[in-house]
């Protein structure tokens, strides 16, 4: 498969090629100026620069020619640009007339040839014209620090005013390929920020204007660069591995001049001679397999430095000794343990889960002793616990397990399932189940009974009960109620009693339902559910039961009878209200005991009113003041979370309903504002709960402020009458612009002289009679002032129109 890849790699390399001189012989190009002398016009004894510039493919050769031949002379001299795109000719010192000519300057590749002529002028001192460029202010030696600033400053004058650039190393300075680190100053000066060795040379200010061109004095920039020992920035650093594992190991040495920097193991070099990294070099370790110490070198003209990193090869831990169980309580477990590593670790893990379950250890991390107490554990409950070991490499095997039982605690809940039945009209027989969390071994139980309830515990006869879970008593006086109470017990104490067991002494009467239950099924729903009580043959079957019930802290029981069962789902109730319930089974030989009285509360929902008592009220042409009142509380349904206000514009061009959401529920008004003026809005409110929003109340109906016109009046008309009047006729503004109605309008004339107004403008208030407001836009009002009565107006209707 190899052979073929070569044979490949070798024709597709070929056809590479080829594409490749067909690409090139393609772009060939002639040569182009991108930059040609200029003419120059210089004084004997200075200088004069011609530059030129040329682009091709391949690179063009420039060449410089005086009079049609190439120049040669010491004071002639071509300086090439470092990146070979031309040249500069620099001729000094000038002199005349034999440095008077034509040059040029000729650009020629493989594909053709193009060239650009300058003409070069000398004159004496005593020619030069008065508007000659004199330098005023030439560079001088310049000594900066790398990475300061330098500026070398050059003033020159003439008439005009000359243009200034400078020259380094006689080559033009480039002020516009540097991201602004070297730049011209408005005053002429050459500023270079973050100053680099590559900027030490000799510089010149020439001042170029029409007359001619003037070159300072040179000046040389030195660049210092300070001179700093070696140091380390990052040295090396000691690691921990693991046999076989791979660690990478950084060392960074600064100075300047700037370090070599190599790693040696012993006496051997571990970086080769001719490839060594300036600055910051890398180790890079694999599959290590014992310990041993590198070097780090850094080395420069100015000194050697060393620095050391002990790579450590270490294992993982092994396992502790097995833990040995030192004190117990109910809820803890201390345990000891040998490290069983000659080395320190970093710190232990402790694992431990029941014993009989199936879940994965839990573990409690960063145990920095050899011994620890375990806590959070159940009463009288077995326990595996086992040691992890952890060091930097990582955690070892776990110790072998150990077995532990927490120690006894009095039971935390009652006997279970407490129910009795009457063996006869004195004597009964109660039963009951082992409490959930016996939390040790059950050494019996204590059964208290009384008649009187009221009476405390300790005063209610007692019986103790060991190795069974029921007991008979005798000697019950007939018909009367007794309520029953049963404990357990452990050798550490006592548990909680059980709730009171009622039963009647009577035969056949059922005893209590046990287990009675209430859970909210709906809104409006209670389900209720129970385990009827022990039933002995036939004359003593339960044939219903009888509930009793009622809402909150009211004190009207309801009473609901219903055929046997084990649920009864009691429906049409109050959401967000708490219930209370009683439960007893009916034979035929009468009703048992009630049970305990128990709780449920059916949950929230939406309220089934909306906001009371929903006003509103405009306090100007934009804004509407909007108030309420909750819902009743017992329509409420649930605890009040927000309101919304609900508002939309019944007139106008923009009529779609609007909401403002999550107003706080202790607010009780709300300001719609940056509404349209003088129209008429729909305002509701609604609650919500948590469950979500109520009803809408009903829409109150209200119009915003009147206000000023916005809009002036239209199609405004001027007809002649006669020598003394005029009629004017107007339409009414805009209907959406008028805010309000119309009741009147103003005219204001002025007598007009030679086109300008003379005097004072007249004002003439035009009122509206409320029979005659209109809302037609199409109205006409007309003013004529043929109709001057005193406090007479005359209304003529005539096409629409309103004569005065």
């Amino acid at each position: 498969m190899l052979v073929p890849s070569c044979h490949m790699m070798h024709v597709g390399g070929a056809m590479l090629l080829l594409l490749g001189l067909l690409s090139v012989a393609d772009t060939e190009t002639p040569p182009k100026f991108l930059r040609t002398p200029n003419d120059q016009t210089g004084v004997q004894g200075g200088v004069a620069s011609f530059i030129c510039q040329a682009t091709g493919d391949p690179r063009p050769k420039i060449v410089w020619n005086k009079k049609g031949k190439k120049v040669s002379n010491q004071r002639f001299e071509v300086i090439e640009f470092d990146d070979g795109s031309g040249s500069v000719l620099r001729i000094q010192p000038l002199r005349t007339p034999r440095d008077e000519a034509i040059y040029e300057c000729v650009a020629s590749n493989t594909v053709g040839e193009t060239s650009a002529s300058t003409r070069l002028t000398v004159l004496r001192e005593d020619q030069l014209p008065p508007g000659f460029p004199t330098i005023d202010m030439g560079p001088q030696l310049k000594v900066v620090e790398r990475t300061r600033t330098a500026t070398m400053l050059c003033a020159a004058s003439g008439n005009p005013d000359p243009d200034i650039s400078w020259f380094k190393d006689f080559l033009p300075v480039n002020t516009t390929n540097n991201n602004g680190r070297i730049k011209q100053l408005r005053s002429g000066a050459l500023q270079i920020e973050q100053s680099e060795e590559a900027d030490q040379g000799k510089y010149e200010c020439v001042a170029t204007n029409n007359d001619g061109t003037r070159y300072s004095a040179p000046a040389n920039l030195y660049v210092r660069v300070r001179r700093v020992p070696p140091r380390f920035s990052i040295p090396p650093t000691d690691n921990e591995i693991m046999p076989g594992g791979s660690v990478n190991i950084t060392c960074v040495a600064v100075g300047s001049p700037m370090p070599y920097v190599k790693w040696m193991l012993g006496a051997e070099d571990l970086t080769p001679e001719d490839d060594m990294p300036i600055g910051r070099n890398v180790l890079e370790l694999t599959d290590v397999r014992q310990s041993a110490n590198y070097t780090c070198v850094a080395m420069s003209t100015l000194g050697v430095i060393e620095a050391v990193a002990q790579i450590t090869v270490k294992a993982l831990p092994k396992p502790p000794g097995t833990p040995v169980v030192t004190e117990r309580t109910a809820t803890s477990i201390t345990l000891t343990w040998d490290s069983g590593n000659p080395e320190p670790v970093s710190y232990y893990i402790i694992q431990h889960k029941s014993k009989f379950s199936e879940d994965t250890y839990k573990e409690i991390d960063g145990v920095a002793t050899t011994r620890y107490s375990v806590g959070g554990l159940s009463p009288y409950s077995d326990y595996e616990f086992r040691v992890v070991a952890v060091n930097n490499i990582g955690r070892g095997p776990a110790s072998e397990a150990i077995e532990a039982k927490t120690a006894e605690q009095a039971p935390s809940t009652a006997p279970r399932q407490v129910r009795g039945r009457m063996l006869s009209s004195t004597t009964a027989i109660i039963h009951w189940d082992e409490p959930e969390e016996a939390n040790g071994q059950i050494m019996g139980y204590r059964v208290y009974y009384t008649m009187e309830p009221g009476l405390h515990v300790n005063l209610w006869e007692k019986q103790i009960v060991r190795g069974a879970n029921f007991l008979t008593i005798p000697g019950l006086t007939p018909n009367k109620t007794y309520y029953i109470k049963v404990l357990a017990f452990t050798s550490v104490g006592d548990g909680p009693m059980s709730p009171d067991l009622q039963i009647i002494a009577k035969t056949g009467v059922p005893s209590q339902p046990t287990d009675f239950k209430a859970e909210a099924k709906s809104e409006t729903s209670i389900l209720l559910s129970w385990i009827p009580p022990v039933q002995n043959g036939q004359d003593n079957q339960i044939t219903g039961y009888e509930l009793l019930y009622k809402k909150g802290d009211d004190k009207e029981e309801k009473r609901i009878s219903f055929e046997p069962t084990t649920t009864f789902l009691l429906k049409d109730l109050k959401p967000f209200t708490t219930y209370t319930f009683l439960l007893a089974a009916r034979s035929k030989h009468g009703i048992g005991a009630y049970t305990n009285e128990i709780s449920a509360e059916t949950p929230q929902t939406q309220p089934s009113a909306p906001p009371q008592d929903v006003k509103c009220y405009s306090p100007s042409s934009t804004n509407i003041l909007v108030s309420w009142l909750p819902p009743p509380v017992e329509l409420q349904n649930g605890i009040i979370t927000k309101y919304a206000v609900h508002y939309a514009a019944i007139e106008g061009e923009d009529t779609s309903s609007r909401q403002i959401s999550d107003l706080p529920p202790e607010s009780s008004q709300y300001l719609l504002e940056n509404l349209e003026k003088w129209t008429e809005y729909r305002v509701s409110v609604s609650a919500h709960t948590d469950v979500g929003p109520g009803p809408e109340s009903l829409p109150v109906l209200i119009r915003t402020d009147e206000d000023v016109p916005s809009g002036p009046p239209r199609k405004v008309e001027v007809e002649a009458v006669n020598s003394s009047s005029i009629k004017v006729i107007w339409r009414s503004p805009v209907p959406n612009r008028q805010h309000g109605q119309i009741r009147g309008y103003q005219v204001h004339y002025v007598k007009m002289v030679n086109g300008e107004p003379t005097g004072q403008p007249v004002i003439k208030d035009i009122l509206i009679d409320d029979a005659q407001w209109e809302y037609d836009d199409s109205t006409e009002h007309v003013r004529d002032d043929r109709y001057r009565a005193p406090g007479r107006n005359h209304v003529l209707r005539r096409r629409g129109s309103v004569h005065y």
